[in-house]
């Protein structure tokens, strides 16, 4: 009896040596740390990916007329954001030179 709670004592003791290696480890705290990020890129793709083909399928089912006009829009639109960003950063490089 005593041997078994001995060995039981020394069981234990070296379970919470490995925990604490493992939680403590730079090591493993890095690779974890990768292994998150790796996960998170994948999803990050996947979604773009979705997105992308679900576009797609809205193209693909509207008539042609309806087509050549969503592209003709995005395209308008791409263009509008572009000017709107450099709009932005125009203004915020003058302000930036005014304040410093």
């Amino acid at each position: 009896m005593i041997i078994r709670i001995f060995l039981f004592v020394i069981f234990i003791s070296l379970m919470n040596i490995n925990v604490h290696a493992q939680l403590f480890n730079k090591n493993a705290s890095r690779k974890a740390e990768r292994k998150q990020e790796a996960h998170d890129k994948q999803l990050k793709s996947n979604y773009v990916k979705s997105v992308k083909q679900s576009q797609k399928k809205t193209i693909d089912i509207q008539t042609p007329e309806v087509q050549a006009r969503m592209k003709q829009n995005q395209k308008d639109a791409a263009i509008r954001d572009r000017a709107k960003k450099n709009k932005v950063k125009t203004s915020t490089r003058k302000a930036g030179k005014k304040y410093n």
